[in-house]
Protein backbone atom coordinates (compact mmCIF):
# COMPACT_ATOMS: atom_id res chain seq x y z
CA UNK A 1 0.00 0.00 0.00
CA UNK A 2 1.56 3.26 -1.05
CA UNK A 3 2.27 6.00 1.67
CA UNK A 4 0.16 8.89 2.18
CA UNK A 5 1.24 12.38 1.20
CA UNK A 6 1.18 12.83 4.90
CA UNK A 7 3.49 10.22 6.08
CA UNK A 8 5.66 11.70 3.70
CA UNK A 9 5.80 15.03 4.50
CA UNK A 10 6.59 13.84 8.45
CA UNK A 11 9.58 11.67 6.46
CA UNK A 12 10.73 14.29 5.16
CA UNK A 13 10.73 16.93 8.07
CA UNK A 14 12.25 14.05 10.49
CA UNK A 15 15.14 13.83 7.79
CA UNK A 16 15.48 17.38 8.51
CA UNK A 17 16.17 17.10 12.13
CA UNK A 18 19.00 14.50 11.93
CA UNK A 19 20.92 16.95 10.14
CA UNK A 20 22.50 16.31 6.89
CA UNK A 21 21.13 13.88 4.13
CA UNK A 22 21.76 13.33 0.50
CA UNK A 23 18.82 13.85 -1.84
CA UNK A 24 19.46 13.00 -5.69
CA UNK A 25 17.39 13.82 -8.26
CA UNK A 26 15.22 11.12 -10.25
CA UNK A 27 15.00 12.05 -13.79
CA UNK A 28 12.12 9.80 -14.42
CA UNK A 29 10.84 6.47 -13.22
CA UNK A 30 13.36 3.98 -13.61
CA UNK A 31 16.25 6.58 -12.00
CA UNK A 32 13.75 7.07 -8.99
CA UNK A 33 13.13 3.29 -8.89
CA UNK A 34 17.42 2.60 -8.79
CA UNK A 35 18.39 5.69 -6.38
CA UNK A 36 15.76 4.54 -4.15
CA UNK A 37 16.82 0.91 -3.89
CA UNK A 38 20.29 2.60 -3.32
CA UNK A 39 19.14 3.06 0.27
CA UNK A 40 18.50 7.15 -0.17
CA UNK A 41 15.39 8.70 2.39
CA UNK A 42 14.78 11.22 -0.19
CA UNK A 43 14.58 12.13 -3.53
CA UNK A 44 13.83 15.50 -5.60
CA UNK A 45 12.94 15.78 -9.00
CA UNK A 46 14.95 17.61 -11.30
CA UNK A 47 13.32 20.18 -13.96
CA UNK A 48 16.57 19.82 -16.74
CA UNK A 49 16.63 16.63 -16.40
CA UNK A 50 12.82 16.01 -16.76
CA UNK A 51 12.85 18.50 -19.55
CA UNK A 52 16.05 16.75 -21.38
CA UNK A 53 14.30 13.21 -21.03
CA UNK A 54 11.29 15.21 -23.05
CA UNK A 55 13.56 16.67 -25.85
CA UNK A 56 13.14 20.11 -24.47
CA UNK A 57 15.36 22.77 -22.73
CA UNK A 58 15.21 23.67 -19.37
CA UNK A 59 12.46 25.96 -18.40
CA UNK A 60 9.63 24.88 -21.10
CA UNK A 61 8.03 22.17 -19.60
CA UNK A 62 4.44 23.08 -19.48
CA UNK A 63 3.02 22.96 -15.85
CA UNK A 64 0.77 19.47 -16.74
CA UNK A 65 3.74 17.59 -18.15
CA UNK A 66 5.54 18.96 -14.90
CA UNK A 67 2.30 17.76 -13.00
CA UNK A 68 2.47 14.05 -14.47
CA UNK A 69 6.23 13.98 -13.78
CA UNK A 70 5.84 14.03 -10.38
CA UNK A 71 2.89 11.76 -10.07
CA UNK A 72 4.57 9.20 -12.25
CA UNK A 73 7.65 9.60 -9.76
CA UNK A 74 5.27 9.66 -6.72
CA UNK A 75 3.81 6.49 -7.84
CA UNK A 76 7.15 4.69 -8.48
CA UNK A 77 8.96 5.25 -5.10
CA UNK A 78 7.01 5.19 -1.85
CA UNK A 79 9.70 8.11 -0.74
CA UNK A 80 9.72 12.14 -0.10
CA UNK A 81 9.78 13.97 -3.34
CA UNK A 82 11.19 17.71 -2.97
CA UNK A 83 9.84 19.17 -6.47
CA UNK A 84 11.80 21.47 -8.83
CA UNK A 85 9.97 22.95 -11.11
Amino acid sequence: MPISAGERRERFRRLHEHGLFIMPNAWDIGSARILASMGFEALATTSLGHAAALGKLDLTVTREEMLDHVEALASAVDLPLNVDA
